[in-house]
């Protein structure tokens, strides 16, 4: 660069003459000409592309291969090498790396350009990832929910044991209580929790469950294109943001819930960053989104999952790959489940008839030792054989109760016991135990004496009568009876 700018000062400001320059520095007289007329070296510029003598009759044969792939699963597409032994058998007779040059310069003019987009406040995009957890110890894998808003960059996650409905629904109310409001319009994909069929392009078919979370939050919704995850492109880029950063390393946890509250705290600490190309912080942007959300409804919406079942023989329902018991009386009737993210609740009819820890993994049974004490009553042999007593664990003076009822009455005290053990349905363990150890103080051994100390224990104790509350009864007068009728007779005198 120095020569150049030397040789254009001495040629055109200081005079040297075009043939002297040629001889002083040793130039062609073609060089010379193309310093003069340019400030800086031009590089070098092709008047025309090279010929590709041994590739080019082959570049269509390339490109009609490639086009035929698109239609065919990726894993029996053709690979470059496959290509080339094929170019060699209609007799190229070309390098392998020219193949390759053709087919990334195919690759790259298929790859789609898009337009960037104006982000309105209100507006948000939802989608689900899978991320891995040390919990209690083991490694798991678990369901990764997020929520972002386009406007302000927002982010909001959650984990959960998988992705169902369940999770889903209470992703979005953890969601909106969040951000402090509901957005006016969500695009999510076609995941099989919110659209049940796919009819045209734009138009779905959507469950009943995402109804409902609709209708509660009166939000618009927007689905994707079939294949077209870009454009939810945002969430997408977030939710690796998430995993990168907010998961890694491996979060050692004892509880799902655990590593939620921690979660929640990130992202809230991630509103302090600022966003490339953005004057402000995440956090002064949401305040300014939130005036375009819309309210959040007063009352809590439940995340749950409705099903349909039918109890077995064994008093046991069938929900989410486990099993959980009910009390016998309802065996062989159709319940309704509802299940949640913690809890389990079985309805027959208008009536909560069993409520259950929600079991989170496959093939588990759930037994409430209570549901078959009345079985049992009748069948009093299979007391020590009964599965849903397998692990039930009561206090020392249950058994001392069961040998001393046992050893008076004979096999009549299993049943005996057994009723006792039925007091549980109206009792605590506690008061259930108290009223046991006072029954073997005092000697009473009978189930109708355990009852009766139960329930002299349970009842409140007698106040005394107060008109606080009741001023209407002040007004009351009531006159004071005359006792000399009831002295004449007792006396006798008539």
């Amino acid at each position: 660069m120095e020569q150049w700018s030397e040789i254009r000062r001495r040629v055109l400001v200081e005079g040297l003459s075009r043939r002297a320059a040629c001889r002083e520095y040793g130039l062609h007289w073609h060089t010379l000409t193309k310093m003069l007329a340019n400030s800086e070296p031009p590089g070098y510029r092709a008047a025309q592309p090279r010929s590709k003598r041994k590739i080019g009759p082959f570049v269509e044969l390339i490109a009609e291969i490639l086009r035929q792939d698109q239609a065919i699963r990726r894993t029996q597409r053709h690979t470059k090498r496959r290509i080339f032994d094929r170019l060699k058998a209609n007799g190229y007779t070309g390098g392998y790396t020219a193949v390759k040059e053709v087919v990334r310069e195919w690759a790259r003019r298929q790859r789609e350009v898009f337009v960037p987009l104006i982000h309105n406040p209100s507006e948000a995009q939802v989608d689900f990832g899978s991320a891995e957890i040390i919990l209690d110890g083991q490694t798991i894998k678990v369901a990764l929910f997020v929520m972002t808003l386009l406007y302000s960059d927002a982010i909001f996650c959650c984990v959960f044991p998988r992705e169902c409905t369940e999770a889903f629904l209470e992703g979005h109310r953890r969601a909106f209580e969040f951000f402090g409001g509901v957005p006016r319009r969500i695009s999510y994909d076609n995941a099989k929790v919110a659209v049940a069929r796919i009819i045209g392009r734009r138009e779905r078919g959507l469950t009943r469950a995402f109804l409902r979370l609709q209708s509660y939050f009166l939000f618009a919704s927007h689905f994707c294109l079939v294949r077209r995850p870009n454009e939810k492109g945002h969430v997408e880029n977030l939710l690796g943001y998430a995993r990168r950063n907010f998961l890694v390393p491996l979060p050692r946890v004892a509880t799902l819930e655990e590593l939620n509250t921690t979660l929640e705290q990130q992202c809230r600490s991630d509103l302090q960053r600022r966003v490339w190309g953005q004057p402000a912080p995440k956090a002064v942007r949401l305040e300014e989104e939130r005036a375009a959300l819309l309210a959040l409804p007063k009352q809590t919406f439940e995340a749950r999952r409705v099903e349909s079942a039918r109890v077995n023989s064994l008093s046991l329902v069938r929900f989410d790959n486990n099993s959980y018991s009910v009390p016998t009386a309802y065996a062989h009737q159709t319940v309704t489940v509802v299940g949640g993210i913690d809890q389990l609740r079985i309805i027959c009819r208008d009536r909560v008839i069993a409520r259950h820890p929600r079991d989170w993994g496959r093939e588990h049974v759930q037994f409430e030792p209570q549901h078959y004490l009345a079985l049992l009553e009748r069948k009093p042999g299979a007391l020590d054989f009964a599965r849903p007593l397998e692990h039930w664990h009561l206090p020392g003076c249950f058994a001392v109760l069961r040998r001393r009822l046992e050893g008076e009455l004979g096999h009549q005290g299993t049943r005996e016991y057994i009723k006792v053990l039925r007091l549980l349905e109206h009792a605590t363990l506690g008061q259930l135990t108290a009223a046991i150890e006072q029954t073997l103080t005092i000697g009473a051994l009978s189930a109708d004496a355990v009852r009766v100390i139960l329930q002299a224990r349970q009842e409140p104790p007698v106040g005394l009568f107060s008109l606080d509350g009741h001023p209407h009864l002040k007004l009351v007068r009531v006159q004071t009876p005359d006792l000399q009728a009831y002295r004449v007779l007792a006396g006798g005198d008539a």
